[in-house]
């Protein structure tokens, strides 16, 4: 579930850093801490996943290659419990390496070249939509969405399918928002992506595909028949009124 913002006692952005990279993570440290971050930082996979779940985070910084599991694995591992914002880091970043982690439920992804500055700007775009979801009022006209059997409360942000909890990421929850709310009509990658709460940086049609992918597995439909979410070729998506 994500983090209760009122367990943040401090008034700081909590941070974990999830990197074997010892200088680097050190030098992201330095960095953020003056601008108003509490930063831990832990070195292997499996130390990484069991603070991820031990406490609240207001976003996580997760590496792809460490010791003992890999970022893939302790991203498997916190997704299974949590929504908690991730930003995966790759010192390779290839393409197959962001689809993967977007697929498993990366927030946002940056090879090991970025700079502080950007960062810092997808760090707040994150911590952003996350503190949104939980300080942001509804629309007055909507606070609940239900299609067939799936529901979203739009004020506590929590979907549920047949009354069963979905873990979601704080950008998967946008997306079947969006989707829900526009429900028997197209929706475009472009309007999609407009649609998701402040994100401000780079996002490609290519990763709301995966966005998309996730979120059919977490309902449980098929891309060939689907149930809840149709491709419309060449158009983009459309949320369909399911069978009971």
């Amino acid at each position: 579930m994500p983090p209760e913002l009122s367990t943040f006692q401090d008034g700081l952005t909590h941070i974990l850093i999830i990197d074997d990279d010892r200088k680097l993570a050190a030098l992201i440290r330095d960095y953020l801490v003056p601008l108003g971050y509490y930063i831990e930082i832990v070195h292997t996979g499996p130390e990484g996943a069991e603070r991820a779940l031990a406490t609240p985070w207001h976003a996580i910084i997760l590496d792809v290659m460490l010791p003992g599991c890999d970022g893939f694995e302790v991203l498997k591992r916190i997704r299974a419990k949590s929504a908690v914002p991730i930003l995966m880091l790759t010192a390779r970043g290839e393409e197959a390496d962001r689809i993967v982690g977007l697929e498993i439920g990366a927030d946002d992804y940056l090879p090991k070249t970025f700079s502080t500055r950007e960062l810092l700007a997808r760090i707040r775009a994150v911590t952003r939509r996350s503190t949104l979801a939980h300080t942001a009022p509804a629309e007055p006209a909507v606070k609940e969405i239900i299609v067939g059997t799936v529901r979203l409360n739009l004020d506590a942000r929590v979907a549920t399918q047949k009354d069963v909890p979905l873990v979601l990421t704080p950008v998967e929850f946008d997306i079947l928002t969006s989707l829900m709310k526009s429900r028997g009509r197209i929706k475009s990658r472009e309007a999609l992506i407009e649609s998701l709460r402040d994100r401000q940086y780079e996002v490609f049609d290519r990763s709301i595909d995966v966005h998309i992918a996730a979120l059919r597995k977490k309902l449980g439909d098929d891309a060939h028949e689907p149930r809840y979410i149709r491709t419309v070729r060449s158009a983009g998506y459309m949320f369909i009124n399911p069978a009971a």
